[in-house]
Order: structure tokens, then C-alpha cells, then sequence
């Protein structure tokens, strides 16, 4: 497998290994040699994880390219994520105070160099953080009270490292990158209390109240004790056994840091925290799509250096997404090159890269609910009066801001629709899954992969009824019962 460590500025570095290649970030990103790579290993030691940076995007393309990651996107968001951060005090207290014992001050800082540090006795609290974060360079800081506390957790970049530990740092380098084999984070899910997370001001959440009463009435039929739960609930999690998750998904938002904690926890889970970390960038999504040879309108991954060429590839109209974009937020149509330049400049100045989309006119966008890697309902949903989104939030009237729908049974999908949304949800694992797709002259062409589709009473469930909320908990049941 090849290895490559992947830096800002490889002219400025100074870890050398034979056993891996060092390339920069925006070699990464844009040469389409690195896209079409095969059995990869990539050791992301860019100085910057933070979110839509080019560090945060080395890693999420890694694993959009079936790259294997270090750091992952997860290890990222989990660094980041203070909830997440407490949760590792809370398991590793013993370890912590056992290894910080002697220590005389009330502040300490432990350096961490590829899970080392250059002195032996914290060896076991060292391998423990990187075991959990995976985060090459990592700088824990801790304080004293009554016992040893996590002050906070950071990556720091090389040359945030000090001079005397240098040598150390580049034996523990090439220790590590001579292995063969490398420790990844266990994900696992796992028994009949069942938690509905709901956001009670979400602007546009996934579920209507009848739908989130019709999965409490059936799931209660079921066995399942079910409790509707709130962002502020993240402390009660472990007294469940299982998480459904229906509020609006974001990277930055509360529903990643209870999908992390059920996960970590063995919680059995919808929708599990990758799913959430790859629906929720249009990057990713972009480049698994074309990697895995699904159709979709002409994508083009936008970046400072390429951002005049895009229309030739294109053409006008235009759309823009930005990476975190849903339910029609953060797209925007350009449809004069004029119009182009200044929403791209606007958009990459908050994200390092953007989405450019041919624009592709349609009266409706087909929408596949997948569970679990098979189809379970199917509706089309129509564009909203006078526009070209299903969306339109700047709509006068609250009943003209989205479409039209209707729901059909399964087998009237066109065979190349169904096709495409099997195959685009399998890019995600399991989980439940809306697929967005638009025929175009007989193409079926992807448009989107959403995590924590909706479920409407009245809509998703038109055909169906019941069935769709049964065959979710059924879903739920299994990971309990099987442990998936």
C-alpha cells in the first residue's frame, strides 16, 4: 500500500522517512492524479483540522477515495467537540490520575508524537489519547483540584513542537511509519429504551409532529419505552439503549455529539455519526459519487486556483452548494458569469473548496428512502411555485415555500432509479437514507445523498402508511438484537 504524508509546505519539513512520501495538501486536493489512486494510506500533518479547512478536506477526500485516513474526518470533529472531549475524562479517569500522580505543579502538559512522548512513564496515557483521537501531533493540558481534569485537548503543527524534542519526535516518526499494520477508533453499535432526539425550534426538521407520534404509538406496540429527547439531553443518553435521530443533521450541531456518544457507548443507533460527517459535505459526496462511477450532472469541485475555468466546464446557469448546504440553504444559482465570480468568492471565502453544478431543469427530483441498503418508499417531490428549488425560503407565503408530493409504490421506480439510489447509499453504509435523483434525458442522475431523510406524515408514508415507521424500528430492533 502506498503511504504519503500529506503537509502545507513540504519544502519546510523536516520529517523524512523511505517508507512514505510527503506531498502538499493542495497536491491532494486538486491533481487528479491523487483522486484516481488506489490502496492509499494517507497520514494527514497538515497544521489546520479545522472545520473546511485544507486539513479537515485531506481527510474527508481520503475516505470519499477509499484512502485509508490518519487522522479521520471523525477523529477531527471528536477533537473539536468539548462534550466528546469530557466524555474521554470521564472513561480514561483512572489511567490519568494513575500516570499524573507524582506530579507536583498544578498544571501539566503532555506533548504526544505519534502516540509517544518523550518520556517512557507516560507512555500508556500517551497511546491511550492516540488510540482515541488518532491525531498525529496532539497537546493535552491538564490542571489539578481535588484530581487530575482535562484541561483541553489540541493537534498542534510541527512547528508548534519544541526544539529539545525534536530528535524524539523524528525516532517516533519513522517507528511509526515503518508499521504495517496501525490502530484505527472501534465503531461499534449495540439493547429497549428507545431516545427520539427532536430540535423544538428546527426550521426544518425531518419529521412532522403526527410522523414523530406515529413512530412513538407503533415503536411502544414494538417493546420500546420511547421518550422524546432535546438537544440539552446529551448527559441522559446512556440510560437508553437506542438513538433515532430527528432533528436537522450538521457536522457542528448537537446531533453529531449524540450520534459519537451512542456510538462510543454501544447505543444502537439511526444515524450513525459517519453517515452525518459524509451526507453532510457536498465535497465528499462529489468526489465518492464520480469515484464509484454514479451518474450525476456535471460536478466540479471548486477551488481559489481553478475558479475561472469552471463555466467552461459547466456553463451558465450554475449551481453553487455550499459543502454544508441542505434543505436549499447555502445554494445559489448564477446565471451570468458576473453573477458566477461573486457567489464563488463569496462561498470561498467561509470553505477552502465549494461546489459547482451544471444546472439541470427538472419538474421534480425522484426521492428513494434507503434503509439499510434496500428501498422502502419512493416519492417525487415538485418543485416549489414559480422556482427552481423543492425549497424556496424567500417565498411571501408560507404555503409556497416547497412543492408538491406523491408517493408511489416501489416497483413503479423506473429500474435505472432505483439502481442508481441502491448504489449511491451504499457509498454510505448502512443507515436510512433519502436519495436525490433527476431524470434527464433518461438518465437517472444523482443529485444527493441525505442522511436523516424526512419521514412526514401525509408524505414519505402516502403509500405505505405504517409500514415505513415499522420497517425504521424494525431497523433499530436489528442492531440491538444482532448488534450490526
Amino acid at each position: 500500500m502506498n503511504k504519503y504524508i500529506v503537509v502545507n509546505q513540504p519544502e519546510t519539513w523536516t520529517i523524512s522517512s523511505e517508507h512514505v512520501k510527503i506531498i502538499s495538501s493542495r497536491d491532494y486536493l486538486t491533481n487528479p492524479e491523487f483522486s484516481k489512486l488506489k490502496k492509499a494510506r494517507i497520514f494527514n500533518l497538515c497544521k489546520d483540522y479545522s472545520y473546511q479547512s485544507k486539513g479537515y478536506y485531506v481527510s474527508l477526500l481520503a475516505e470519499a477515495r477509499g484512502h485509508l485516513a490518519i487522522p479521520t474526518v471523525k477523529n477531527i470533529v471528536d477533537l473539536g467537540e468539548p462534550k466528546l472531549v469530557k466524555i474521554v475524562s470521564e472513561d480514561f479517569d483512572d489511567l490519568m490520575q494513575q500516570s499524573l500522580k507524582n506530579i507536583k505543579s498544578r498544571e501539566f502538559t503532555l506533548s504526544i508524537y505519534f502516540g509517544q512522548n518523550v518520556a517512557a512513564k507516560y507512555r500508556e496515557l500517551s497511546a491511550m489519547f492516540f488510540r482515541h483521537f488518532q491525531i498525529p501531533f496532539l497537546r493535552v493540558r491538564f490542571s489539578y483540584s481535588s484530581k487530575w481534569n482535562i484541561k483541553s485537548i489540541k493537534a498542534i503543527s510541527e512547528s508548534e513542537i519544541p526544539e529539545e524534542h525534536k530528535e524524539s519526535m523524528l525516532g517516533f516518526a519513522e517507528q511509526y511509519f515503518s508499521k504495517k499494520r496501525y490502530d484505527t477508533p472501534r465503531s461499534n453499535t449495540s439493547e429497549y429504551d428507545l431516545a427520539i432526539l427532536v430540535q423544538p425550534n428546527d426550521v426544518a426538521p425531518p419529521s412532522n409532529p403526527k410522523a414523530l407520534k406515529k413512530f412513538t404509538d407503533i415503536a411502544e406496540k414494538m417493546g420500546f419505552y420511547v421518550e422524546i429527547i432535546g438537544p440539552k439531553d446529551l448527559s441522559r443518553l446512556s440510560a437508553f439503549d437506542a438513538l433515532f435521530i430527528r432533528q436537522s443533521t450538521e457536522v457542528n450541531n448537537e446531533a453529531y455529539a449524540f450520534a459519537r456518544k451512542a456510538q462510543q457507548e454501544d447505543i444502537a443507533i439511526i444515524d450513525y455519526p459517519d453517515a452525518i460527517l459524509k451526507c453532510c459535505n457536498k465535497v465528499f459526496m462529489a468526489e465518492a459519487l464520480e469515484n464509484a462511477g454514479i451518474p450525476t450532472p456535471k460536478t466540479i469541485i471548486v477551488h481559489k486556483d481553478n475558479k475561472d475555468q469552471v463555466l467552461k466546464q459547466t456553463g451558465l446557469p450554475v449551481v453553487l452548494k455550499s459543502p454544508d448546504s441542505t434543505f436549499s440553504f447555502g445554494v445559489k444559482k448564477a446565471e451570468t458569469e458576473e453573477e458566477y465570480l461573486e457567489v464563488v468568492t463569496a462561498m470561498l471565502k467561509k470553505s477552502d473548496l465549494v461546489i459547482a453544478q451544471e444546472f439541470s431543469p427538472s419538474d421534480y427530483d425522484w426521492r428513494i428512502g434507503i434503509l439499510d441498503g434496500k428501498p422502502f418508499y419512493a416519492c417525487r417531490y415538485y418543485m416549489a411555485k414559480d422556482h427552481w428549488q423543492i425549497y424556496n425560503w424567500s417565498a411571501d407565503k408560507k404555503e409556497e415555500q416547497d412543492g408538491n408530493a406523491d408517493c408511489l409504490p416501489i416497483e413503479k421506480v423506473p429500474s435505472n432509479i432505483l439502481k442508481n439510489a441502491v448504489k449511491a447509499a451504499k457509498l454510505m453504509g448502512k443507515g436510512l437514507y433519502g436519495i436525490d435523483i433527476k431524470e434527464v434525458n433518461s438518465k437517472a442522475l444523482v443529485i444527493e445523498i441525505n442522511d436523516n431523510p424526512n419521514i412526514d406524515a401525509g408524505v414519505e408514508d402516502e403509500f405505505y402508511g405504517d409500514r415505513v415507521y415499522t420497517d425504521i424500528l424494525t431497523a433499530l430492533k436489528n442492531r440491538l438484537e444482532n448488534k450490526l
